[in-house]
C-alpha cells in the first residue's frame, strides 16, 4: 500500500512541479540530509520549525509523519508533513519514544482528508515565510524557510 501511495504522490509532485523542474539535471539532496545538516548547522537547537521546497530535495522520508531522528547523540521528535510546495518539519529535542501510533494516526488523517489540509497548509506557509537560511549539504546549498527568524538557542 505504501509503495502505491508513494508512486501516486511522486506522479502528483512531478505534474505539479513540471514547469519548474523540467530539464533540471542537478542532484538533489535527500530531505533527511537537509534535516540533519540543518540541525547540525544550528548547533543542535532545543527546537526548530522550517520548510524546504519539494523541488530542491529527494523525498526519502515519504510516509513518515511523527518519528525520532538521531543526530550526533541527540534525539529529536520530528513532526513532518507535506504542505505543497513545501515539506514542513517541526523538530523538538526530546528523549526517544515509541511514536508508531502517532505516526500511523497522522498518516491516516492525511489519507482520509486526501491531503487537502496539507495543500492549504502549504499555501499558508507560502504566505507567511518571513526568513530563510541556506543549509550546506553534500550536493550543495539548499534554502530552508521559516515563518519568522528563529533566535539561536531559544527554548520556544
Amino acid at each position: 500500500m505504501k509503495k502505491v501511495l508513494r508512486k501516486i504522490h511522486s506522479i502528483f509532485i512531478k505534474i505539479a512541479l513540471f514547469p519548474s523542474t523540467y530539464g533540471r539535471s542537478f542532484p538533489r539532496p535527500a530531505a533527511s540530509e537537509v534535516l540533519t545538516c540543518h540541525l547540525l548547522q544550528r548547533k543542535l537547537p532545543p527546537w526548530t520549525s522550517f520548510c524546504v521546497r519539494y523541488s530542491t530535495v529527494h523525498n526519502d522520508q515519504f510516509g513518515l509523519s511523527n518519528f525520532n531522528w538521531r543526530v550526533e547523540g541527540s534525539n529529536y521528535q520530528i513532526l513532518r508533513t507535506g504542505c505543497f510546495p513545501f515539506v514542513k518539519y517541526h523538530c523538538t529535542k526530546a528523549p526517544a519514544q515509541n511514536l508508531d501510533f502517532e505516526d500511523k494516526f497522522f498518516t491516516l488523517l492525511k489519507l482520509i482528508n486526501l491531503g487537502i489540509p496539507c495543500l492549504a497548509y502549504g499555501i499558508g506557509c507560502w504566505m507567511v515565510v518571513g526568513a530563510s537560511e541556506t543549509v550546506q549539504t553534500s550536493v550543495g546549498p539548499v534554502t530552508v524557510y521559516f515563518a519568522y527568524k528563529e533566535e539561536e538557542g531559544a527554548q520556544y
